[in-house]
């Protein structure tokens, strides 16, 4: 198999189109490494996986969702007179309780929280809030607000902290890029966009490509006679068939286990059908992260708020629906999260502008379903801004010790209230 592959026009017959984006798979290249060097690396305790265990599934809500038009106070005046054109009608909203109701067109999210797998957590923010987009999510991602430069994230710590020596499938996004929650110190997990996409693009493709394709003089790293020396060899063809393994398997089940459930069009809908047929096919994956963007609506938000939520909904109706029928529902829990929410008044070009505290949704038949937590007041602002009543490491407290069972000081450096959002 090694003479096989030692050239470009082999290799490609093979299959081998690998991951994404460079920062996604150095670790996968590791591992290979560390088997090698160390055998006692192969007989690390195997933790409990996705396979059979607990599964989260991170939704992102990228650009600053308006909290206000999602989770709705349709009783509060002042929320009418702060939104006279953006403001939705009482009698639009689809009620929770007197008070609070959801965006009209989230209907299926409605029924979720009427069958008891829904919950929103309301007002969710943190201390001292930035408003630029990238700080906020560095923020969001990290779970270090007082960190100016942050290497890992808060999923990436769960990782080092509780998967450290597993297979990288241990976490996987949907995208080019791997988020930094997602990234550790000592596991890095998997991003692709696609699944006929996986590719290697780790730290060693350069000198991989340069093996796999005719040169026109000897490579540098070529002995005398022009031949690679044998451990690099062995490293590259351990690596190829690792990733091969590996993406062949992912494309596999997407292929086999594709549902027939309507999700919606674009990146948001094919991501939540390709993580579901994952979960439908066995993967040992603990962690998925999905992205839905837009959400910087600073004009004109009506229209394009509207179709987000439709699209948002969709997206949640189809996963839980599979998964009701892949009887997975009591393993899954999925949270969602935006850097920040809106401002409470609308502007003059008919949206809104950067603001502070919103809510997350939770899914799955382990939350506690409602609402949780305190409305913030419409009318004690900060400087126009909603002052938040849950610390976002809270949620993330919560999750991580009742739904993941890790340590929560290891991951978000100190102890936070947890609340009662998973069903314990």
């Amino acid at each position: 198999m090694k003479t096989e592959l030692t050239t470009r026009r082999l290799f490609l017959q093979k299959g081998l189109t690998l991951v994404a984006a460079s920062a996604t798979i150095p670790t996968f290249l590791d591992q290979t490494v560390w088997a090698v060097a160390n055998p006692e690396d192969g007989h690390r305790v195997r933790q409990p996986s996705g396979a059979d265990g607990k599964i989260l599934v991170v939704v992102q809500l990228s650009g600053g969702n308006d909290g206000l038009n999602t989770v709705i106070p349709y009783a509060d005046d002042a929320y009418h007179r702060a939104r006279p054109t953006l403001g939705h009608e009482a009698g639009a909203v689809l009620k929770i309780n007197d008070s609070i109701g959801l965006h009209p067109n989230l209907g299926p999210v409605a029924d979720l929280i009427q069958k008891g797998k829904a919950a929103a957590v309301q007002g969710v923010g943190y201390p001292n809030p930035n408003r630029s987009h990238f700080r906020s999510m560095d923020i969001w991602q990290s779970a270090r607000p007082d960190q100016a430069i942050e290497t890992s994230g808060w999923l990436g710590r769960y990782f080092d902290n509780t998967c450290h020596g597993e297979d990288p499938q241990v976490g996987i996004a949907m995208g080019e890029q791997l988020p930094l929650a997602m990234m550790g110190e000592k596991v890095m997990p998997l991003a692709f966009e696609r699944p006929e996409a996986f590719r290697y693009n780790g730290p060693d493709r350069a000198r991989f490509l340069k093996l796999n394709a005719p040169p026109a003089k000897p490579a540098s790293h070529a002995t005398q006679d022009g031949r690679t020396p044998a451990g690099e060899l062995d490293f590259l063809h351990r690596t190829a068939m690792d990733a091969q393994l590996a993406s062949e398997r992912i494309l596999r089940i997407t292929e086999r286990f594709r549902s027939t459930q309507q999700y919606p069009p674009g990146e948001f809908g094919q991501g939540l059908r390709n993580v579901s047929a994952m979960i439908r096919g066995g993967l040992p994956t603990r962690v998925y992260y999905v992205s839905l963007g837009g959400f910087d609506t600073h004009a004109n938000e009506r229209a394009r708020h509207d179709q987000l939520m439709r699209q948002f909904a969709m997206g949640m109706q189809a996963f839980w629906r599979d998964m009701e029928e892949q009887k997975n529902d009591d393993r899954v829990l999925m949270m969602t999260f935006s850097e920040f929410g809106r401002r409470v008044a609308q502007n003059a070009s008919g949206g809104t502008d950067h603001g502070t505290a919103a809510p997350m949704f939770l899914f799955g038949s382990s939350v506690n379903a409602g609402l949780i937590g305190k409305y913030p007041s419409l009318t004690d602002l900060d400087q126009g801004d909603l002052k938040y009543t849950t610390d976002f490491r809270s949620v993330y407290a919560s999750v991580l010790q009742n739904w993941l069972d890790a340590p929560t000081e290891a991951v978000l450096g100190r102890k936070f209230q947890t609340l009662p959002i998973i069903k314990v």
